[in-house]
């Protein structure tokens, strides 16, 4: 073990200064907005068995997703065969727990010829030979699904392979920015390795073996001492994504059973629908990262994700299940991951009701654009994710417009860069009011964010719980859903779910994104929150009225009389 709680302490944030680093040396280098505005990455720092010691914020589940590659990684390759030098690209998604445009770049760590570690950094690349530009919602097997990389050597011994490069580049759609962000991704790998190896140097090799051995077991201790204090039983809840993308009008089941013991939290996901034709099925190791994904948040959520925070989880899949795709069963469209992770506090809810909040607005609700940009003459593709309204809890209101749990390190793209890079212009964007659950604790509300297509255009939208309404606890009300609005305001106004469609030049696409669920009774909300939520746009006088009981004249303010009034002939009736 390190010599001494001083030292460990050091190196363990030397790591996660590195990891940090590696991070900043991403967003200055890559070439996708996606990238470096709204920092769709996961990275981290190994041991040597592949298990993270350090990470950056970015995308929550990529970290625990990067584990899992690298250890596949290791079966195929071998360590032996890991050299100093050597960068390793491996997007099948089996292997990586993720779709085949969100590559997993690692390198080898060696300090004298032994191998001591990985630096690996994943992000979403924008075209890798796909069927589709940009998104695939439709396929109906992993070989629509682009070009697949089992490991395969990037740089050998510190020199570019070629072979796999200019496979890379022959074959994107958008070569220079694709080869642009992987050669990013190996620059941040690179940087990693450096700082690895400067604190092997400082400290000494043994030393940092044994501080990383240290930093997982306390990771560990502290998992264990956060789940002795939760409550033991088991839950069940269920909810479900709005289609396979093939057949667009069946729901699709997710079903999570928790339990919750001395020893260990069990996520199972017997019962989740099977036979999945389209995009939405997950590979295994993305359905483990989501469920660590919660699981960290209920234990140790203010410390940095180690891999041994993540021993007392068990998961259990069925093979062929939309939880567990056996190839050849298309992995693509990944928001079934994105869902999953607020079943799993949907079932805790019932045992611990004072800790979970209310749903979320379900999903990242992202949008993506291309097509030919007459300014330039040459092809554009950007996305971005939006904001949603977060669940109401125990503790007060959901917070209004924030990014999704599954991306926690993420942000937006701004306006600003979406209009340079693209021909969009955004004609409105801001708040939409009455979309969180009503409740003692108001849920988040969602955002409205309208394109105006310059140039005809493709878009593609990543929303898919438009069907079934944010969840609510402790008598609360569900929230608006999302929604997808074509033509808004015009004869030609379609209200859809998520999907691709051609735009037109002068046409409009509206992504509206869901709210958050209401926690407790609405009618025992303090009217005096409810007039601030009137005042700030979140809440109409109408649906203060309607479901809260509260009535607010035209001077803006509370009747109290009418209100009390109100609110007894609604308990009245209830």
């Amino acid at each position: 073990m390190s010599s001494n709680a001083i030292t460990l302490e050091v190196i363990r944030h030397s790591l996660l200064a590195g990891a940090e680093e590696m991070a900043r040396n991403l967003c200055r280098t890559a070439y996708n907005t996606v990238v470096y505005e709204i920092h769709d990455y996961g990275i981290g720092l190994h041991d040597a068995n592949g298990d993270v010691v350090a990470d950056a914020p970015g995308i929550a589940i990529f970290t625990r997703g990067n584990d899992h590659g690298i250890k596949k990684s290791i079966e195929y390759v071998g360590a032996e065969n890991m050299a100093p030098g050597d960068v390793f690209i491996v997007n099948h998604p089996y292997w990586s727990s993720a779709h085949t445009l969100d590559p997993l770049v690692f390198a080898p760590i060696h300090v004298d010829g032994e191998l001591i570690g990985f630096s690996s950094c994943r992000i979403h690349v924008l075209d890798l030979k796909q069927k589709n530009p940009g998104y695939v919602l439709d396929s109906v097997d992993a070989y629509e699904e682009g070009l697949v990389f089992p490991a395969s050597r990037l740089y050998r011994a510190g020199e570019p392979n070629d072979d796999i490069l200019n496979l890379i580049r022959f074959n994107s759609r958008m070569p220079e920015r694709t080869i642009g962000d992987i050669q990013a991704q190996v620059s941040a790998c690179v940087t990693g390795v450096r700082r690895m190896q400067e604190v092997a140097a400082k400290y000494g090799t043994q030393e940092l073996l044994d501080a990383m051995v240290a930093i997982n077991e306390h990771g560990e201790k502290l998992a264990r001492l956060a789940l002795a204090k939760l409550p033991k039983g088991t839950w069940s809840a269920e909810d479900f994504v709005d289609s396979d993308g093939i057949d667009r009008d069946t729901l699709v089941k997710m079903k999570a059973t928790v339990t919750i013991t001395d020893d260990e939290m069990i996520v199972d996901w017997t019962g989740s629908a099977t036979d999945v034709k389209g995009p939405i099925n997950l590979p295994v190791g993305q359905t483990e990262a989501l469920s660590s994904l919660v699981f960290k948040a209920i234990t140790t959520p203010d410390s940095p994700v180690v891999a041994g925070n993540f021993a007392p989880l068990r998961v259990v899949t069925e093979p062929g299940s939309v939880m567990h795709a056996v190839h050849p069963m298309p992995t693509f469209t990944l928001w079934t991951g994105l869902l999953a992770g607020e079943v799993v506090l949907k079932a805790l809810a019932q045992g611990m009701p004072d800790r979970i909040p209310a749903c979320s607005g379900g999903d990242v609700s992202s949008m993506m654009g291309w097509g030919t940009d007459p300014r330039t003459g040459e092809a554009w593709l950007e996305a971005t994710n939006e904001a949603v309204g977060f669940g109401a809890h125990a503790g007060g209101d959901g917070e209004d417009g924030i990014m999704h749990l599954s991306e926690p390190g993420c942000r937006n793209n701004p306006v600003e860069v979406l209009e340079m890079k693209a021909p969009l212009f955004i004609e409105s964007y801001g708040y939409v009011p009455d979309s969180g659950g009503a409740g003692r604790f108001r849920g988040g509300v969602g955002v409205n964010r309208t394109y105006r297509f310059e140039a005809d255009s493709t878009g593609i939208c990543l929303v898919y719980k438009t069907k079934s309404a944010p969840w609510a606890l402790e008598g609360g009300q569900e929230a608006v859903p999302a929604r997808i609005v074509l033509d808004g305001g015009t004869s030609e106004e379609r209200v859809l779910q998520g999907g691709t469609y051609p735009r037109p030049a002068g046409t409009t696409l509206a992504n509206i994104t869901g709210g958050g669920g209401g926690y407790g009774d609405p009618l025992e909300r303090d009217p005096a929150r409810v007039l601030e939520d009137v005042i700030d746009g979140f809440v109409s006088r109408d649906k203060a009225a309607e479901l809260y009981g509260v009535v607010i004249d035209d001077a803006f303010t509370i009747d109290h009389t009418a209100t009390a009034e109100r609110r007894e002939a609604a308990r009245a009736t209830a």
